[in-house]
């Protein structure tokens, strides 16, 4: 029920913020209350996704983390203008990407590097590799997924949603849910090929 609440005040300054009222208030008291969920996606993303930035040397919270991204948030907002809660959370977690996949670079030109778990696509990481060039490859490509397919892959794959949960939020069907996120994975596959496993390895 909470999150239902969420999602219809969200959307209140949503429409606010299409309107003629000063900006920077509404931004102030939308960022507010939708700062649970965005913690909650922070999480995920950071976790699971990211997980040696929470070691040393970086040590990353998920409290950091949505500071950062917060602060990226409300410069977007001066610009940006999504109209539905669906748009709004997509536009912050693609600034979660952008923070840590900026951190990882970071952390890239160190001595001391990082690994970047993905699950998404099988694709090969070694236990001491950083955020590699193959690594932000994978996330670009995510970024670069048609509209439909992004938002299937990012709420799934990425933020943890169920496809139930995912598919309620972008008021579509499971059926066709679970269609846009097949596709999301065939295109990825086809842009991401020579980053797969090779066929000796294949079983695993």
């Amino acid at each position: 029920m909470a999150e239902g609440q969420t999602t219809v005040v969200v959307q209140g300054y949503l429409d606010q913020l299409a309107g003629d009222s000063p900006p920077e208030l509404i931004v102030k008291a939308l960022l507010d209350r939708a700062v649970r969920r965005l913690h909650q996606l922070c999480n995920r993303l950071l976790y699971k996704s990211y997980p040696r930035l929470t070691r040393p040397p970086l040590n990353l919270q998920a409290e950091e983390m949505l500071s950062a991204v917060v602060e990226r948030l409300l410069k977007a907002l001066r610009e940006a203008r999504p109209t539905t809660v669906r748009q709004f959370f997509a536009l912050a977690s693609q600034h979660m990407r952008w923070e840590l996949n900026d951190l990882a670079r970071r952390l890239d030109k160190s001595p001391a590097s990082l690994e970047l778990h993905d699950a998404l696509l099988n694709a090969p990481a070694s236990s001491d590799s950083g955020l590699s060039p193959e690594g932000r490859k994978i996330f670009e490509a995510i970024d670069s997924l048609p509209e439909a397919e992004r938002e299937a892959f990012d709420l799934v794959r990425i933020q943890g949603m169920t496809q139930v949960e995912a598919a309620e939020l972008l008021g579509i069907s499971t059926v066709t849910l679970k269609r846009r996120l097949k596709r999301g994975v065939e295109l990825l596959t086809s842009k991401l090929g020579d980053l797969g496993p090779s066929r000796e390895n294949s079983d695993s």
